[in-house]
């Protein structure tokens, strides 16, 4: 009888550690997934900054709920260029920060159109939000 209850906890012992190796991975796995290549991936919508921000303004929870975390392409004119902040501003409307240091023949007031990943909407500066871009057309 004692032979079984020495073996009963070397079973439990061995399943919580198999347990916690186990957790131990998923939360890794979780924080150091692989980062996405923006530059690869198919834009999920193709919208113009004016649009979108119509769409947020009527709706914010569904607009969230279809452009979330996606990569998108956005298209429209230039109002202002930030190259400190490696940024650009698209009809007032949207505030895109690029991967790469922006061309040196972006003019304001010209058309763009741009990819990358649609982070947030602030509705008190009613600004939307893009990281990782790219882009695709002047």
């Amino acid at each position: 009888m004692g032979n079984h209850l020495s073996c009963m906890r070397k079973y439990k012992v061995l399943s919580v550690v198999v347990l916690i190796l186990i957790g131990c991975y998923l939360v890794y796995s979780y924080l150091y997934k692989d980062h996405r290549d923006i530059a690869s991936e198919k834009g999920s919508y193709l919208v113009s900054a004016l649009s979108i921000n119509e769409e947020f303004k009527t709706d914010e929870n569904k607009a969230n709920a279809k452009y979330l975390d996606k990569t998108i392409d956005v298209y429209g004119k230039i109002s202002k260029i930030d190259t400190a902040e490696n940024a650009l501003i698209i009809d007032d409307k949207m505030f895109a920060v690029f991967k790469d240091q922006l061309p040196a023949n972006l003019q304001q007031l010209s058309n763009v159109k741009i990819k990358g990943r649609f982070i947030g909407y602030d509705d008190l500066l009613e600004e939307m939000k893009m990281d990782q871009c790219l882009i695709i057309s002047e």
